[in-house]
């Protein structure tokens, strides 16, 4: 699938973007079916916002705006197979009374009433707010900003990344706080949802066994975004999004399930999961999947001061070294045909560092990019295979193109692991003095666990481990990370508990780095 850059089609939208304003009518991004009729007397059986609404992907002139028409969301959503038309609008107040941009979109069943609207002709930098309605029914308000003008001065920009949000093992009081927080964008680092049954004594249950159908997995989703922490930190700002796993099955990597089962099948269950992950994300078009493909790796720029790489890890990779697992590397851990990303993902990817006008380069992805032995002892070193850690030549590119290109200041975030972390990206990473060439900031969960048992152990491995600053396994929370020309500050924001809808936050650890000086100092 061929990758689209957001950057340059502005370039060529001017004469559809004066079509569209000049029409005054603006679609949603859905697929309209001639074969179900227009539901023209709306009526529903409860309220058809359930789900709340969310915005994402945001550009200079353009965000898209999402919501879903599910008025029994656990259940299908509860909307007949009708066509129902969505309105819309876009304001500059909260109040909605300054409108800018208005429409109609149409939801579909073939997308599960999901509406995505990517909203043109926007001003950079500008906070707005927007709203759906049908019938009767209004949404809530939901609040989004655009990105800065492309190679302006931008002095500051606030951003949080997430991941991991298990519903079984706690409650989203994370959300809660992030919702406060003076943030211009979230980016969601994967494991949106999780496909296990129901666990016995948790918190909260899962609705319904192990998800495979795609029934299963909007049902899921739905379940996750009738969350109202999760809800209003949707409606605070834009998310930018990618997946990690859980959204499909436990360590898949690319067609190939974690336990044998038929491939076809399988095929099929990542057809289903990847449908269902449109559907409930703030995504444009470029991103609606084509059977088990879908396009999520893209990139973001805020103006002069960050560009975000968003990698995909699990559609394209290939298997797990060595049978997966915590162990010593075998030799398919360092084969040079080992992909994280596939090739042209890579190529992507360094291309875009190269041609990179930004202060700071981030490289937005899934699984712990640094070296790390857990072994307590110096050796046998003992990695964990779905890593990169097992797939060490293609760090190995990436890190030695760090070196010899030298990006501005490249800074890699991180989820999937449950705990937090603070690494230098060394050339050389069993070389304690090779050149520092990037920091990593990995993020702990939202709510999944990262077992007790662990802590020690990973505390007592730490001393093998010198490029790690930092490492903590108890608390879950966000990461809030502020940038200037000078300076990037991240802070490590962890809730007193996830089994306590009213838990406090506070920040755990403090780290910058300075402009053109790789390597994380404690603040």
């Amino acid at each position: 699938m061929k990758y689209i850059d957001y950057n340059r089609l502005l370039a060529n939208r001017c004469k559809r973007r004066n079509f569209l304003l000049g029409a005054g009518f603006l679609t949603g991004l859905t697929i309209t079916s001639q074969s179900y009729p227009v539901l023209a007397n709306q009526r529903f059986s409860d309220y058809p916002f359930s789900l709340g609404v969310a915005s994402g992907d945001p550009l200079p002139d353009a965000v898209v705006i999402w919501t879903r028409l599910a008025p029994n969301p656990l259940m299908g959503g509860g909307m007949p197979l009708s066509n129902v038309p969505v309105r819309w609008k876009v304001a500059l107040d909260e109040k909605m009374r300054r409108v800018v941009r208005r429409g109609t979109a149409m939801a579909t069943p073939e997308l599960a009433h999901s509406v995505h609207v990517d909203v043109r002709g926007l001003e950079p930098k500008r906070w707005y707010w927007y709203q759906f309605q049908v019938g009767r029914e209004f949404s809530p308000i939901g609040r989004t900003r655009t990105a800065p003008a492309f190679n302006s001065p931008v002095q500051e920009l606030n951003f949080a990344f997430v991941s991991c949000q298990d519903w079984q093992n706690g409650f989203y009081t994370a959300f809660h706080h992030l919702a406060k927080e003076n943030l211009d964008l979230v980016v969601h680092l994967g494991d949106y949802i999780y496909e296990y049954g129901p666990e016995a004594n948790a918190p909260r249950q899962h609705n319904g066994p192990e998800i495979i159908t795609l029934q299963d997995y909007r049902n899921r989703h739905a379940l996750y975004k009738t969350d109202p922490n999760l809800q209003a930190a949707h409606g605070a700002c834009p998310w930018i999004f990618t997946w990690d796993d859980h959204e499909v099955e436990n360590n898949y990597a690319n067609l190939i399930p974690e336990n044998e089962q038929d491939p076809e099948e399988f095929i099929q269950r990542r057809v289903n999961a990847y449908q269902a992950y449109y559907e409930h994300m703030p995504l444009r078009r470029s991103s609606l999947p084509t059977g088990p493909d879908m396009m999520l790796y893209r990139r973001f720029t805020f103006g002069n001061l960050a560009e975000f790489n968003v990698l995909d890890t699990r559609q394209y990779r290939t298997d797990q070294p060595c049978n997966d697992g915590l162990k010593p590397r075998c030799a398919e851990a360092v084969d040079g045909n080992a992909t994280m990303t596939g090739s042209e993902q890579e190529q992507w990817l360094l291309t875009g560092l190269d041609k990179s006008q930004s202060r700071w380069n981030i490289i937005a992805q899934q699984t712990m990019f640094a070296q790390y032995n857990f072994n307590v002892n110096p050796s046998p070193a003992v990695f964990n295979m779905d890593q990169w850690d097992g797939y060490v030549a293609q760090r190995n590119r990436i890190l030695n193109f760090m070196n010899d290109r030298q990006p501005s200041n490249p800074v890699v975030i991180t989820g999937d692991i449950h705990s937090s972390w603070v690494h230098d990206l060394k050339l050389d990473f069993d070389n304690p003095s090779s050149p520092t060439v990037g920091t990593e900031f990995v993020g702990t969960s939202v709510s999944s666990d990262f077992p007790a048992q662990f802590i020690a152990p990973v505390q007592a491995s730490l001393v093998n481990n010198p490029h790690t600053k930092f490492f903590d396994g108890a608390f879950r929370g966000y990461v809030r990370c502020k940038l200037t020309p000078a300076l990037w500050q991240t802070d490590y924001r962890v809730v007193s508990s996830i089994i306590d809808m009213n838990a406090s936050v506070r920040t755990l650890a403090s780290f910058v780095l300075e402009d053109g000086k790789p390597g994380a100092i404690a603040n």
